[in-house]
């Protein structure tokens, strides 16, 4: 890839802090970008994390429409999980890969503005971009920003937010190719198969036939959103495959392009 100002934003799910191995492949292609020039941005979720950390403390996991509904008794433990934890987890792969690195959460630099995404959710957020001018900073650094999805309220209430949509205002803050990569290879069909390319008015048809649903239509919805507002395809792929991390490192197609 050749060296640009475009900016890459990687979203990981939290299925890649438990693969020891699909950590350090992501991050050598992550450090491979960096040497090219690409500038590099990773927003990362940790749901394993928070389920093992909820349990541990006797609190069960609720979802709604594959959102976790957040009581203000389980933020301390899911802020711990997401901005402690995980975010550590990442860095330390980033450095043993070679990458300088600066982990951060939405909280951070005024980057976007926050508020209750919907009162059903608990202390879930819905975060809007605002200021880029830190993130810009790391960025010209040569250095990674690795954010987790916690976010904050002016009045200083700490909010949960879905990765795959903190990864969304990201990336229309810095202008960012967004990538959301997890552990499946793309959107899959009915009978399993990769769809390589979807517009909104697929999506709508999957999601009404219920082929597309939960965390899944989350993220294509988000992928969707980021397209429209950049007018270019969005891709969903996955970690777990070296040849898609390979494809991406050349800054080819990989998984699904969501169209816009």
């Amino acid at each position: 890839m050749s060296t640009n100002n475009s900016v890459l934003v990687l979203k990981v799910g939290g299925a890649l802090l438990q693969c020891e191995m699909g950590m350090a492949r992501l991050m050598d292609t992550a450090a491979a970008m960096l040497a090219n020039g690409q500038k590099v941005l990773m927003v990362h979720g940790g749901g394993c994390l928070v389920d093992e950390q909820l349990a541990a403390n006797g609190m069960e996991t609720v979802k709604l429409e594959g959102l976790r509904v957040t009581p203000p008794e389980q933020m301390p433990i899911i802020a711990g999980a997401l901005a402690g934890t995980s975010n550590k987890i990442l860095q330390g792969a980033a450095t043993k890969a070679g990458i300088v690195s600066v982990g951060m959460s939405l909280a951070d630099g005024n980057t976007v503005s926050a508020k209750i995404k919907d009162e059903r959710l608990g202390l879930v957020g819905e975060v809007t971009p605002n200021d880029g001018t830190y993130l810009k900073f790391i960025l010209a650094q040569g250095w990674m920003p690795i954010c987790s999805s916690i976010a904050m309220m002016d009045d200083g209430q700490m909010l949960n937010v879905n990765a795959d949509q903190a990864a969304t205002a990201l990336a229309k803050l810095v202008g960012g190719k967004l990538v959301l990569l997890s552990d499946v290879s793309g959107v899959l069909d009915g009978k399993g198969q990769l769809i390589h390319s979807l517009n909104g008015k697929q999506i709508a048809d999957l999601v009404k036939q219920g082929v597309i649903e939960k965390g899944m239509k989350v993220k294509v919805e988000a992928a969707l959103e980021v397209a429209q507002w950049m007018g270019q395809a969005v891709q969903v792929a996955s970690w777990r495959d070296a040849s898609q991390l390979i494809a991406l490192a050349k800054g080819e197609a990989v998984g699904t392009q969501i169209q816009p």
